[in-house]
């Protein structure tokens, strides 16, 4: 029995019951459509823990891991949801034939639902793309796709837009993008973020300006920390106190941004810092102090260099040792910053192929900086930071056997004590 066979039946049984015609028709309609949306939610249930059952199951023995992420994705879960809707507009043109105002309505709703989830499971097979792109390629760490997967949902939602909204008034998607010209300007408005983002998205890719899981450094965002994601629209950061910055995509290409990147991936970490250095400790050494550092052994070497260059140059022009204004001598500051220079050199975590300087800088009211620049071999965070301090514990404390003092501040402990004096 076909179903126009089926509606005159259910039509003449209640003509037979004396039921008026008007009435009749109502009750066939309502039997059909209860009809038809019973097998519509039957073939949901069936598909949904049938098929997608025997889907998911079958994905757990397969070696590959693209349906694994489909799976995770639900992108076959939200395919069953379009079996009802594909039923009811097939039962639709025989239960309302003779209806079709009511026919129009109700086929223009169920197919907006069927484009709905279809744009649902096109953005859960999208995102899926993604997912297996990152899992399954060593580039994604450095060219993530996630932006240009994001612009593609945007214009996917736009064209659904546009589609929902031409069946919705019964007229042609061409129709109503041949009038979005005048809209141009409205919708360059709405959409600037997603627009400024995937420019900025291109240039960060195709520059290699930013990847996930750099530590980057944005003061005027308030971001220090590891970028955790890229979309279209903001990049998200991981700061060291555990809070997360959120950047707009485009300012990473418009503002500047510190990416530690080539620290991280080249042979050591820099420590660049001063010590202040009292100026009234500065002076030439004597001998008993040359006597005490020469029996350092990272100093041997260099002072008896030194005193014999010394000897010679103030023989050859007959300076008298005694004038210390005409006679060349070693300074405690000189001696103590070559033997900063060897400490380092053996030092067994300090990569001594890279730039290793001992310098003076320019004198100041507060002391006379002298700075160590060298790189650790170590780049990790916490034990770079560890072993910074070792080195300056090392020197500060090493500082007053070269006769040498840090300036310092007067604190009221020292007025104090002036005072009792």
């Amino acid at each position: 029995m076909n179903t126009s066979t089926l509606h005159e039946t259910l039509y003449n049984l209640f003509i037979n019951l004396n039921i008026s015609d008007d009435l009749s028709e109502i009750l066939v309609i309502t039997t059909l459509s209860i009809g038809a949306l019973i097998i519509a939610i039957l073939s949901y249930y069936i598909s949904k823990y049938l098929l997608v059952n025997t889907v998911t199951q079958l994905t757990k023995k397969t070696k590959t891991k693209w349906d694994d992420i489909l799976v995770k994705r639900h992108f076959f879960r939200k395919l069953t949801n379009l079996v009802p809707a594909l039923i009811l507009l097939a039962f639709y043109p025989f239960i309302f034939k003779n209806h079709i105002v009511l026919k129009t309505v109700l086929t223009r709703i169920t197919t907006i639902y069927t484009v709905i989830i279809v744009l649902w499971s096109i953005d859960a097979f999208i995102s899926a793309i993604n997912d297996i792109y990152k899992k399954s390629f060593t580039i994604a760490k450095s060219k993530p796709i996630k932006g240009y997967l994001q612009t593609l949902k945007i214009i996917l939602f736009f064209l659904g837009g546009i589609i929902i909204i031409s069946i919705a008034i019964g007229k042609s998607a061409v129709w109503l993008l041949s009038g979005l010209g005048a809209l141009t300007a409205v919708l360059m408005l709405i959409f600037k973020d997603p627009i400024l983002g995937f420019v900025g998205s291109i240039q960060l890719s195709a520059n290699d300006m930013v990847r996930p899981g750099d530590w980057i450094s944005m003061k005027e965002f308030g971001a220090d920390g590891t970028v955790i994601d890229m979309n279209l629209t903001t990049v998200k950061i991981r700061n060291w106190d555990q809070t997360i910055s959120t950047v707009p995509t485009y300012a990473l290409v418009s503002n500047s941004f510190q990416n530690w990147r080539g620290m991280e991936e080249g042979d050591g970490r820099r420590i660049m810092r001063s010590i202040k250095i009292n100026v009234d400790s500065i002076k030439f050494c004597s001998e008993e102090l040359l006597d005490k550092l020469k029996a350092n052994r990272l100093l041997t070497e260099y002072i008896t260099k030194k005193e014999n260059e010394l000897l010679k140059h103030n023989k050859k022009y007959n300076i008298d040792d005694n004038t210390a204004i005409n006679t060349r001598r070693q300074t405690n500051i000189g001696v103590f910053r070559n033997y900063l220079v060897n400490y380092l050199t053996q030092h067994p975590e300090i990569n001594e192929n890279m730039t290793l300087i001992v310098r003076q800088l320019e004198p100041t009211e507060t002391g006379l900086p002298l700075q160590v620049y060298c790189f650790t071999k170590e780049k990790s965070w916490v034990k770079y930071e560890g072993i910074k301090s070792d080195i300056f514990d090392h020197i500060l404390t090493v500082l007053p056997e070269f006769e040498l003092s840090m300036f310092q501040n007067p604190t009221g402990n020292d007025f104090k004590q002036l005072k009792n004096n």
